[in-house]
């Protein structure tokens, strides 16, 4: 019985979560649970699961729960938490992480920004506490499972992405898509701020730098391609040629739970049976980077390091928020990424603060390039 920290319970991922260990209240107890603002779905939460802590991140003056980001810290540090499930959005994760890690616990990571903006750090963390780390998204989910037991002769990795929905749109109707169009993804059911990376490719830039940070591979062992099905989530080249693939129907629970007991599995019976008929034809097709340029522009801060990823992440996080807003149309997302990549001035991701200080600086810088 391990005693499990969720943070950012009311999200997908959160609910997600949740699901998973409804199934398996054998193997693991709730001890910690934190959600952003949505005090009403929190409190229910907590009744229904009576967590020994329970915590709101943003700090309101008349809740009944600890409020403020300290609780993400404070979850984690909880005393029977073994295992934190790190589904909160955005660069709040971070110091949770880095928290968790030092004090030598597994990390279920969700949050894409924690590796984005201080992979190295995150690393440094790990290893000075013997924390352990193992990713929750479904491509990387579907790395691990390739390699696991095969790390040695590990050649190149290749993560998929749906193409979102403007997969087969020209560059004119792209720069004037809506919000909603944005938000009608053809195959997963996420998050806003995730489902409009989805639609940009944002997310396989962001993907591909964790990828980097997980794996230890340079970025020319690594590649995107577009699979409209969703059915294979990744595959991994060996140094002999050979090529295995993890495949499953969209799912977030499958790696959730993977995440919790890797490299072991349990019995679940809560996630779709593969069937390779019902799958149907599966297809590839090249990233169109040309038309999508926050995928390559946060490809190329990747291969930057030092700070330009934090100030892709950054950037990109207030672009979607504008443009979600209504306040700039999905075109102009990209515009606003590359413009505060090419101002930024780089530096050294040496410690926190200077990637903290890279991240305060492009937002700000972006929400001045919003106006």
């Amino acid at each position: 019985m391990r005693g499990v920290a969720l943070l950012g319970s009311t999200g997908s991922i959160g609910r997600s979560t949740l699901a998973v260990l409804r199934r398996q209240s054998a193997h693991f107890r709730l001890v910690a649970l934190t959600a952003g603002c949505n005090r009403a779905e929190l409190e229910a939460q907590a009744a229904e699961w009576r967590p020994e802590f329970v915590g709101l991140a943003e700090p309101q003056v008349d809740a009944a729960y600890p409020s403020g980001p300290d609780v993400l810290v404070q979850a984690v540090l909880h005393p029977g938490v073994d295992i934190v499930v790190n589904a909160v959005v955005g660069t709040a994760g971070l110091d949770a992480t880095l928290a968790a890690l030092r004090a030598g616990k597994r990390v279920a990571l969700a949050n894409k920004e924690t590796l984005v903006m201080a992979g190295d750090l995150v690393s440094a963390a790990a290893r000075a506490g013997e924390g352990e780390l193992v990713p929750v998204d479904s491509e990387h989910s579907a790395v691990l499972q390739c390699i696991a037991g095969r790390e040695s002769g590990v050649g190149r990795l290749i993560i998929t992405g749906s193409g979102g929905p403007f997969r087969e749109w020209g560059a004119e109707r792209l720069a004037a898509a809506s919000v909603t169009e944005a938000l009608n993804h053809p195959t997963w059911r996420m998050g806003r701020k995730i489902t409009v990376d989805s639609a940009t490719l944002a997310n396989k830039a962001l993907e591909l730098i964790e990828a980097h940070h997980l794996f230890g591979l340079g970025y020319d062992a690594l590649e995107v391609v577009v699979h409209p099905q969703s059915i294979v989530h990744a595959f991994v080249e060996f140094c002999d040629g050979s090529v295995i693939a993890q495949l499953a129907f969209p799912s977030m629970e499958l790696p959730i739970l993977y995440a919790l007991t890797h490299p072991a599995r349990l019995p679940d019976s809560g996630v779709r049976r593969f069937d390779p008929v019902a799958a149907g034809p599966l297809t590839f097709e090249p990233v169109r980077a040309d038309a999508f340029g926050a995928f390559a522009a946060g490809v190329a801060a990747g291969r930057e390091g030092g700070t330009a990823p934090a100030v892709f992440n950054a950037a990109n996080e207030i672009a979607v928020a504008a443009f979600l807003e209504g306040c700039i149309p999905f075109g102009r997302i990209s515009d606003l990424i590359e413009q505060a990549l090419d101002e930024h001035r780089r530096e050294p991701a040496a410690d926190v603060e200077t990637v903290r200080a890279a991240d305060r600086w492009a937002r700000s810088r972006t929400r001045e390039l919003v106006r």
